[in-house]
């Protein structure tokens, strides 16, 4: 078995459709090639046999020449066990194709994906990001498995007008100028088709984005009484979605009437033709036989070819939409000359704010606007870009070197600077897959993160354990579960820099106290920064500094502020009162 998907060689070219469809090919030419000569040799065994037909009619039938007629025969025959045996190499080749033309497209745009991050669902509605990985992939494969047909076809087209101008001249000029007619006949029906199902994808796109805030959205809507009017609007978007669905299937039947229509009509004539000029003695009973079989695979290789025509419109509409997600700007560009990913023991500066997290440390940082909060986390992982001023850095620990997050590359970032939130992802799957997404973590490692997130009991809920199979965004756990597995995924990926914000916001006082005691020991020689308002959680840290206003207005352990600083201690232990 071939490995599948397999790595991308040249980066995809994005200029254009066009473009990223030649680049799909020709990163698998080699497999075009076999599967194009494969279906080249199947057609031409059809044409062999209709030509060993008629010569055995003409010298074994009408000749009586019997060993004539038995080696036609024996080529008939041979013609027809290697028809027999290229279609099943034929179906095997087109197959192959589609899957490396598919599952590179999947490869592309997931990396790219990857590399987005937030930027993508910020950019391109979720309904069309979906479209993408349930539609159009299956479009672009659908191309490079058809394609490899159209050379067979040309080469056979070719093949046949040979034959029949060296067995009668006006016969074959007849078939050169009626192939061109019947794909001339076609073409005029191929744009509007394209723009019928270029419509007809983007209303998918838009219905799919509808249904998944839809069903996101459900139990909000059902408690202020607007599921009714949603409904109706999604039912208004099917409607649209059918529509354009039936304007591209009558095109497409018009297309399919043109195809059957046009070759249909070809070979009347050439029956008509044939048959006049077998009376008038210009045409044995053998090369009208074989002639009509020529016209027949014409009639095949004509539909082949107009097919491949219509599978291309909707690859470029597919293409289209891939190529959009491949140029999407990033949020957070890389620098144009990156710096060097710093090393050692590694602090976290905010300029803005003032707001410093020593290495291998546990830092708490106390906002009391919580959007100030957000922003200042968003700030720390370099999900939010502004003036040069306004970004962190990450300080050496030991040198007091510092590097701002805008000059390294995101990748190199992201390796180091781990941001968990409320809002992190919880995918369907197995547990175990989901706290170590690149399932090499030893158990021992993950049986302690789950354990310092205090989610043991969450674990023994199941009989499977870890082995159990949550659902997306793992909807069968209460609030404060996921909020207990979503730090127990972060403390299992073990950063040398972890930003948690409010990683215990949902959870009992019980759980809460368990998280506050074991989280220094689990980040133990790491940097850890919380983002929080918890008490429990801040009587655990090192340092805490509280920012309001923008800046760094009061540094100190846990109990002094608590016990001189009137605002930390009304936004801790959250009071009314002057004093604590």
């Amino acid at each position: 078995m071939r490995p599948l998907p397999e790595p991308v060689r040249t980066p995809p070219d994005t200029r254009s459709p066009d473009r990223f469809l030649l680049w799909g090919a020709r990163e698998q030419w080699t497999t075009l090639l076999s599967s194009s000569i494969v279906n080249g040799v199947y057609t031409l065994c059809g044409v062999l046999s209709a030509t060993a037909l008629g010569a055995a009619l003409d010298s074994g039938m009408a000749g009586g020449d019997a060993g004539a007629l038995l080696l036609w025969s024996g080529v008939l025959a041979a013609c027809a066990l290697a028809s027999a045996l290229t279609i099943i190499l034929a179906e095997r080749t087109a197959v192959y194709s589609w899957l490396r033309g598919a599952f590179r497209t999947i490869a592309v745009v997931v990396d790219r994906s990857v590399d987005l991050g937030p930027t993508l669902t910020r950019r391109l509605p979720g309904g069309e990001v979906v479209a993408i990985g349930t539609d159009d992939i299956n479009r672009v494969g659908d191309l490079y498995e058809n394609a490899s047909m159209v050379p067979g076809a040309m080469v056979s087209i070719g093949v046949i007008a040979g034959l029949t101008l060296h067995a009668h001249a006006g016969f074959g000029t007849a078939l050169l100028v009626g192939v061109p007619l019947i794909l001339l006949g076609v073409a005029p029906l191929l744009r509007p088709l394209s723009r019928r199902h270029r419509h007809q994808r983007e209303r998918q796109a838009e219905l799919a984005t509808r249904a998944g805030d839809l069903v996101s959205g459900l139990r909000v809507l059902r408690g202020v009484g607007g599921e009714q009017t949603v409904g109706a609007r999604y039912r208004q978007g099917s409607r649209e979605v059918r529509d354009a669905g039936i304007r591209v299937g009558w095109m497409d039947a018009a297309l399919r009437a043109a195809q059957a229509l046009y070759p249909g009509l070809l070979l009347v004539g050439i029956v008509w033709f044939g048959a006049h000029l077998a009376l008038r003695g210009e045409l044995t009973v053998g090369q009208l036989v074989a002639f009509y079989g020529y016209t027949g695979l014409l009639g095949q290789q004509v539909r082949w070819v107009t097919g491949v025509a219509w599978v291309y419109i909707g690859a470029r509409v597919a293409a289209s939409r891939v190529i959009r997600v491949l140029n999407l700007a990033h949020d957070h560009p890389d620098p144009a000359s990156p710096a060097a990913p710093p090393e050692g023991p590694l602090g976290l500066h905010d300029r803005l704010t003032g707001a410093t997290a020593r290495a291998g440390q546990v830092t708490g940082i106390v906002c009391p606007d919580p959007a100030e909060a957000t922003a200042l986390a968003e700030r720390l992982g370099r999900y939010r870009d502004g003036a040069p001023d306004e970004t962190a850095e990450l300080v050496g620990g030991h040198t007091g070197w510092a590097v701002a997050l805008t000059d390294l590359r995101l990748r190199d970032l992201r390796g180091r600077v781990l941001v968990s939130d409320n809002d992190a992802y919880l995918f369907s799957g197995r547990l175990r897959d989901e706290l170590s997404p690149d399932a090499g973590m030893p158990e021992e490692r993950l049986t302690a993160a789950v354990r310092s997130a205090a989610a043991d009991d969450v674990v023994a809920q199941s009989a499977s354990g870890l082995d159990t199979v949550v659902a997306a965004r793992a909807r069968e756990y209460s609030g404060g579960q996921q909020q207990r597995l979503r730090l127990a995924r972060a403390l299992a990926t073990d950063p040398e820099v972890l930003v948690l914000v409010e990683p215990a916001s949902a959870v009992d006082a019980h759980s809460e106290a368990a998280v506050a005691r074991a989280l220094p020991g689990a980040r133990a020689g790491r940097t850890t920064v919380l983002v929080t308002t918890s008490p429990l959680l801040l009587g655990r840290t090192d340092r805490v500094q509280l920012v309001c206003g923008g800046r760094v207005v009061a540094e100190g352990v846990h109990p002094d502020l608590l016990a001189t600083v009137p605002d930390y201690a009304r936004t801790v232990l959250r009071t009314t009162s002057e004093e604590p």
